[in-house]
């Protein structure tokens, strides 16, 4: 085990905690904690986003030093009283809370201890089952790459079409401690979720204690700011971290029926959702931790914990951090009064912009949810998003200008709003939505010129895309819904009837029920599921005075949760809508992982208060010589339901967490995720550790990443997600000249299926042929192993210009002289 590499990290992200420090504190100057979970990922977006705008001349020492100084400068501008520096005195222009910066460091370093302790017995980038050849050839070729977009390592001799942003950062932190990429992958994988639960840690936390600081909460029910960070934080890890769909709880609740209505039960169920009645009948012996994360038929239902236990070091989770850095700028948007408009306006147009641009570099599904973030913190904040357009008198009378800001207030296309009659609620709120998209629109224009050498470069693939309608076949069921999505609706649902005091819940739970028949038969079951929690939100921003932030974050779960259900991208990655399902359920489980946090610790203050007032009404019934009538039902039920949450949502973790630590890795514990090489497919390893040692970016030909041949397919038994697809560039970031059948969906198929064509012709075509399209696509070695003798049969080379350069186990690499390609060749 490499501990010295461990603490090495730990050092770096103490030092990047320490630099985020001021940032966040001025970020969130009045909030509760200061945003201090918040500095680790406030501090990385600050350190890459310079490195990424300089490597577009120069990647390598140079952008690493640009990220370094602009992450120092910006932490001392943002910590040190500049006035106090120029008479030779150093203090902190900043309030920094220590017990806060205590409590998030603590978060931070369970959440890297966890990762490093469960990739340590299961370290290895398997190309089954993920995407860590992907992963680690990514963070392969950034090591090896000279100026951004770095080089297709599944496509040689163009840049690569993919977010690749957190693999920047990735390897950001691999330069600054030393460290070699087999162990950067892991450690790197820890460091992403370790900021991810200390960040949901801190906006929970902060949340919730502010509304107790700001009067909103009633004395008495855990009225203590510090507590209620503390709560609302814990169960914001819980949920944001731990927590799992209700599939493994509904497993052995099922099993605990009667035999006839199990299996009935059973059934009824696999016909809802892509489980069959034998899976969902075995027991706890039968237990994988894969199952829970395809419950929808056609899609993907990941959730972080599981994202984390397979390992993959992909976007949609290290763009998770910077998501909620996203949500706690529309936090401090939604907090700052309406008269610090300067304030109001660097937020939105300054800072959201730049997390944004970052955020489609790192992963661009969550590229439009940060800009909705900002659109929802405007629309819903206590300050006028009105006055966030410009004042200038001319532009404020001209037409469409003086219509908007009309109608937000909703007096009319009058000159004067305030001398107008009052229109009604459903108009103002009309035109308070437009006045908020008005303001994210210039937002977005602003992030897509910061991002514009990612979204007119990696990201203009030539794969074919398009935003389709979905039909009524194509949507989830009722059930399988309540499956990933069941725990959030109650606890959520439960808080925000609390919030709002309806006055009648068994009326709002009969329409409900109604609704929900209703969404099953029109085939669009999220009106029992997502919609609800969508206008319950917004109902209560509008009508609950204390009901705060964490309903903005509801709002934002709740809207991805129903678009997804609406809409999808048409793309190659993946049949019809599983890569949209995919991508945005794991933003929409942060969101609402997050919100839980301060759910629960509303709900339980409400226990608390209940108890303190059965104590008083107790005392006073014993003054007066009455008995106390016992526990409040309302009391018990909200701990009854408490309880649930957590037990229906852990059970996943304790044996999911429990399995991985039985599979001790070959040799005892390590962090190698390239050590599987050596015991798995020992015949390979010595030949993949030459080409690592290669420098620079050569061109590798390997047999592609496709089983089609001929019309056909070819000899390999798996090709796709198998060690037989290009093992050699995926993990050394040598380029080969066509990867993995993932380029289908970044280039096109036309493009991939040419390379292919050439691919085939260059191991069994004529010596004319072959050494023009070695010429054209500069190959400088060629690999043949097991996966091309199983494409090609035998195959050897023999010229002046092919020679072998090196022999193992069952390769042979060959390496070409380019130049000798012109002399007479035979083929043997």
């Amino acid at each position: 085990m490499e501990y010295a590499l461990v603490a090495r990290w730990l050092v770096l992200y103490l030092a990047l905690f320490a630099l985020g420090l001021p940032l966040v504190a001025r970020l969130l100057p009045r909030s509760t904690g200061r945003g201090a979970g918040l500095a680790v990922p406030a501090a990385l977006v600050v350190l890459s986003v310079p490195a990424y705008w300089v490597g577009q001349v120069t990647w390598g020492p140079l952008a690493l030093a640009a990220g370094a100084l602009t992450l120092l400068s910006a932490s001392a501008l943002a910590g040190l009283d500049l006035a106090a520096l120029r008479r030779g005195r150093v203090r902190l222009a900043v309030d920094i809370d220590r017990d806060a910066a205590g409590d998030a460091a603590a978060v931070f370093l369970l959440g890297f201890a966890f990762v490093v302790a469960v990739r340590a017995f299961d370290p290895a980038v398997y190309p089954i089952g993920g995407e860590k050849f992907l992963d680690f050839g990514l963070l392969q070729t950034l090591e090896r790459s000279t100026v951004l977009p770095p080089e297709d390592f599944w496509f040689a001799n163009e840049p690569v079409k993919y977010y690749y942003g957190g693999h920047l950062t990735a390897t950001l932190l691999a330069w600054l401690t030393a460290t070699p990429p087999e162990f950067a992958y892991n450690l790197a994988l820890a460091g992403f979720f370790a900021a991810l639960v200390a960040a949901a840690f801190e906006l929970a936390g902060a949340v919730s204690a502010d509304r107790v600081r700001s009067g909103a909460i009633a004395e008495g029910r855990l009225s203590d700011p510090r507590s209620r960070r503390r709560i609302a934080g814990a169960a914001a890890v819980f949920f944001v971290g731990f927590a799992s769909n209700l599939v493994t709880a509904g497993r052995f609740a099922l099993l605990a029926l009667p035999e006839p209505l199990r299996r009935g039960t059973a059934e009824l169920v696999a016909a809802r959702t892509g489980y069959t009645v034998e899976r969902i009948l075995a027991g706890a012996g039968s237990f994988s931790y894969w199952s829970a994360s395809r419950v929808i038929p056609g899609t993907i239902n990941e959730f972080p914990l599981f994202a984390w236990l397979n390992g993959d070091l992909h976007a949609h989770m290290m763009g998770t951090p910077a998501l909620l850095l996203a949500a706690a700028v529309g936090y401090a948007y939604y907090r700052t009064p309406e008269s610090d408009l300067q304030r109001r306006r660097g937020l939105l147009f300054a800072v959201l912009p730049v997390l944004a641009a970052w955020q489609a570099v790192q992963s661009t599904w969550s590229f439009p949810s940060v800009l909705a973030l900002g659109w929802l913190a405007a629309l819903f904040a206590p300050a006028d998003p009105r006055t966030l357009l410009p004042a200038q008198e001319r532009l404020r009378r001209t037409r469409p200008i003086r219509r908007l800001r009309a109608a937000a207030s909703g007096s009319g296309d009058r000159d004067d709003p305030s001398e107008s009659s009052p229109t009604s609620a459903a108009t103002r709120e009309l035109g308070r939505v437009a006045a908020a998209l008005l303001v994210a629109a210039i937002a977005t224009v602003l992030a897509g010129l910061l991002a514009s050498p990612f979204l007119l470069g990696a990201a203009a693939g030539g794969g074919e895309r398009s935003i389709e309608l979905l039909g009524p076949e194509m949507r989830s069921g009722l059930g399988a819904l309540l499956l990933v999505h069941g725990a959030f609706v109650v606890g959520l649902g439960a808080w925000l009837c609390a919030q709002i005091r309806i006055e009648r819940p068994w009326f709002l739970l009969g329409a409900l029920a109604a609704v929900a028949v209703v969404g099953t038969q029109i085939g669009f079951a999220a009106l029992a599921v997502s919609v609800p929690l969508l206008l319950l939100a917004w109902v209560g921003l509008r009508t609950a005075d204390s009901i705060g932030y964490g309903a903005v974050l509801v709002v934002a779960g709740a809207g991805l949760a129903t678009i997804v259900e609406l809409v999808y991208v048409n793309e190659q990655a993946g049949p019809g809508r599983m890569n949209t399902v995919f991508k945005t359920y794991s933003q929409v489980w942060v969101f609402w992982g997050t919100a839980m946090g301060v759910a629960l610790a509303d709900l339980l203050s409400g226990v608390a208060a209940s108890g303190s007032a059965s104590l008083s009404a107790s005392d006073s019934s014993a003054a007066d010589g009455t008995a106390a009538r016992g526990v409040p039902w309302r009391r018990v039920a909200t701990v009854a339901l408490v309880i649930a949450l957590v037990a229906s949502t852990g059970v996943y973790g304790v044996l999911a967490v429990g399995s991985h630590f039985d599979r001790a890795a070959a040799g005892g514990p390590t962090l190698d995720a390239t050590r599987f090489v050596e015991t798995d497919h020992p015949e390979y390893a010595a030949a993949i550790e030459w080409v690592d040692e290669r420098e620079g970016q050569p061109t590798l030909l390997e047999a592609p990443g496709t089983s089609r041949y001929d019309g056909g397919n070819d000899g390999r038994p798996n090709v796709m997600y198998s060690w037989y697809a290009n093992p050699a560039s995926s993990l050394t970031g040598v380029p080969t000249v066509a990867g993995w059948q993932h380029e289908v969906g970044y280039r096109g198929q036309a493009a991939y299926a040419e390379r292919v064509r050439d691919v085939d012709a260059m191991y069994t075509g004529n010596a004319s042929e072959r050494a023009r399209l070695l010429r054209q696509y500069e190959v400088e070695y060629i690999w043949v192993g097991p996966g091309e003798r199983a494409r090609y049969g035998s195959l050897s080379f023999g010229s002046d210009a092919i020679d072998v350069a090196h022999r193992s186990g069952d390769v042979t690499i060959y390496a070409v002289d380019r130049a000798a390609l012109d002399a007479p060749a035979s083929d043997e």
